[in-house]
């Protein structure tokens, strides 16, 4: 039902979320933490993957957290959060973690939507892999009767992949540099990081 649900939400937005499990839905994962720095007009995010494995970025003015990641609060942006094991992707042939991931994440899409994406495509930026897939259906409530879904995929180690998707941004520019703006602040931390 969840699934369904996802698909009747993505169908609304021309640039939609791909949403994977939130961190605190997946097991031995702590929940996610946000701080709003008023000094700096930034949020600092941090998550903790496993004892000894943790992450932390920052997001220009304030966000919120949310039962999948967070909302910012001056606009509609949202950013849903997700993390993906190794084990999970074992039985697809890609040697890259990343772009296992894409391929799952393509292929759960494909599933849900009954049909493959007319477009896909896969670019690397600021230690990222960036998976897009769009599909076209006249029964799509956009004008362009078109849905693109995009998500950012973080190789956090050799066994965990990071996966950050975007919606509500108000433009293709804006949307950029906030993607930009988080790449480049992400830090992957080790144990003696992930204690404090």
């Amino acid at each position: 039902m969840g699934r369904l649900a996802l698909v009747a939400g993505l169908a609304v937005a021309p640039l939609a979320q791909a949403a994977n499990d939130p961190l605190d839905g997946i097991g031995g994962t702590e929940a996610l933490q946000a701080h709003f720095d008023a000094a700096t007009h930034q949020t600092q995010v941090s998550g903790k993957v496993a004892s000894d494995l943790c992450f932390s970025f920052a997001l220009p003015e304030e966000w919120r957290l949310t039962e999948i990641g967070l909302k910012a609060t001056v606009s509609n942006a949202d950013l849903s959060i997700g993390l993906r094991s190794a084990d999970e992707l074992r039985d697809l042939p890609q040697f890259d973690l990343a772009i296992r991931d894409a391929k799952a994440l393509q292929r759960e899409y494909e599933q849900m939507l009954g049909r493959p994406a007319q477009s896909v495509s896969l670019s690397s930026e600021a230690g990222a892999t960036r998976w897009s897939a769009t599909w076209i259906d006249a029964s799509l409530p956009t004008a362009s009767h078109a849905m693109t879904v995009e998500t950012l995929i973080v190789p956090l180690s050799s066994e965990w992949v990071l996966e950050l998707s975007l919606s509500g941004v108000e433009s293709r520019e804006a949307y950029d540099a906030l993607a930009w703006h988080l790449l480049t602040r992400l830090k992957v931390q080790d144990r003696a990081a992930c204690q404090s």
